[in-house]
């Protein structure tokens, strides 16, 4: 699933692309895309008709695009492999194409949503004072955030009976960094992923803190990670980050730091990569 590099350069693209343009027609294809929209394909269509789209915005791993002339947005759900590209009007279609947005103007681009597994989609919300689509207003700034709090960070931290890798995937806690992120920043930091967020002095949260805001600017400044041709940016172009990491997908290979064989540990549906000599186990998970 995109991360927030990943979603955050689809954002940038939609920013250069998309703002400032008004909905000329909607056409849904597929209703699994818009099933967040609980008023149906049709609702969807009339209420973006005609409105002009305003700047794309991020919280986290969420995106969405504010109808500048409206207190509503576009909030775009990418699932396991949704993509929102900026296409000719006369490319081919997708073979997974679910929506496509067209504009009133001579650009002659479109907006294709384009989702092989229709895990993702688009809805219309009401926003919050805070310009926040209503139903994501729970969820916490990124450590990208210009705004984010780390002393707010760093006190809910120590309060948490919970350890360290699920308190980073903690969207109410910090959002934006997933399972690829966390694991990256935690080899950094040389933290086992179990160890208890209570055991964390202030100094090393705030090194752990550090390491996730350069392993995603780093990430960002190649186009995010790509493991497979589903994630890609607007104009379909993949990231190459992935040639950069140094501890997720990385298990039997050796640490870049000692050498030593990586590990790869089942957890929470997902799976942890982790240096057994430099990320040691904690004493009480031993």
């Amino acid at each position: 699933m995109p991360e927030l590099p990943e979603v955050e350069v689809v954002r940038r693209g939609l920013e250069r692309w998309v703002a400032g343009r008004i909905v000329a027609d909607v056409e849904v294809l597929h209703p699994r895309a818009v099933r967040r929209h609980l008023a149906g394909g049709e609702d969807f269509v009339a209420r973006l008709k005609g409105h002009r789209i305003g700047i794309a915005r991020r919280r986290g791993k969420y995106l969405w695009l504010p109808l500048a002339d409206t207190d509503a947005s576009v909030l775009g759900h990418l699932g396991m492999s949704g993509q929102l590209l900026v296409q000719p009007e006369d490319a081919p279609d997708e073979k997974h194409l679910r929506i496509r947005i067209r504009f009133q103007d001579a650009a002659g681009t479109e907006l294709r949503f384009v989702d092989q597994r229709t895990f993702g989609g688009l809805s219309l919300h009401d926003n919050t004072p805070d310009g926040l689509p209503d139903v994501i207003a729970h969820i916490a700034r990124d450590p990208l955030d210009p705004e984010f709090d780390d002393e707010l960070f760093f006190a809910a931290l120590r309060l948490r009976r919970t350890t360290v890798k699920r308190a980073l995937l903690d969207q109410s806690l910090i959002s934006g960094v997933g399972n690829i992120y966390a694991d990256e920043a935690l080899w950094r930091a040389r933290l086992h992923y179990d160890r208890p967020t209570a055991t964390l002095t202030r100094p090393k949260a705030a090194e752990l803190l550090g390491h996730a805001r350069d392993v995603m600017n780093a990430a960002l400044a190649v186009g995010g990670t790509s493991f497979d041709s589903l994630y890609v940016n607007v104009n379909g172009e993949s990231g190459y980050f992935e040639r950069s990491l140094d501890a997720y997908g990385r298990e039997g290979e050796p640490c870049r730091r000692c050498g030593t064989p990586m590990r790869r540990r089942p957890w929470m549906n997902r799976s942890s990569y982790f240096c057994p000599k430099c990320q040691r186990v904690p004493r009480a998970t031993s």
